[in-house]
């Protein structure tokens, strides 16, 4: 039986992308749903490519109804994937899914973490404080942004002359390198 993973996202979903291909023929695992808050998300576009049911979900529905946890429950979802996703998750969905929701941070944490800090916020904030690296890091989800296990971390130099494009762009490659695999290999390791 394959395991089920579904995605969050509220942007573009680079990330989403990387993780539909790297699952598409996998024997192991599939990605059966993508969610996100945000009606004009392009990576609504990206699952409609991979054939990919989505859902568009309201705050309220989010927080004060338990339809986003009957729909995961109903899929039988193994896994959920954050992947560019800006809300803090709600302690009903974390105690649904116990150490089975995990995030990609754009940096190295505890660095740059927290409410608010999310995509060019934290490599603009890598940059002005002076950082010689910055990287990545893929975590549990805890009730606090950014605070739950380390799961992988990844690091790349920031050359002197560096720019903001420059640091994303280091960033992305990481992100789209290790994400997918990361995901696979804590599949591997969870009990059917």
């Amino acid at each position: 039986m394959k395991k089920r993973i579904a995605i969050f996202a509220s942007g573009s979903g680079s990330n989403a992308q990387k993780i539909m291909e790297h699952f598409k023929r996998s024997s192991e695992a599939e990605v059966v749903l993508i969610l996100t808050n945000n009606p004009q998300a392009y990576v609504l576009q990206r699952a409609d490519n991979f054939e990919i049911p989505s859902h568009i979900f309201s705050r309220h529905e989010f927080y004060d109804t338990d339809t986003v946890i009957r729909l995961l429950k109903n899929l039988q979802v193994d896994l959920i994937v954050l992947a560019g996703f800006l809300w803090l998750v709600p302690p009903t969905l974390l105690a649904a899914f116990p150490n089975k929701i995990i995030n990609l941070h754009p940096a190295l944490l505890p660095k740059f973490g927290g409410k608010g800090m999310y995509g060019d916020h934290v490599h603009k904030a890598v940059l002005a404080a002076g950082e010689e690296e910055s990287g990545i890091t893929i975590h549990f989800v805890n009730e606090h942004f950014d605070e739950g296990e380390i799961l992988h971390q990844s690091r790349f130099k920031i050359e002197p002359g560096d720019t903001l494009e420059i640091i994303k762009f280091k960033g992305q490659q990481l992100e789209h390198q290790n994400f997918p695999r990361v995901i696979e290999s804590l599949l591997k390791k969870m009990k059917s």
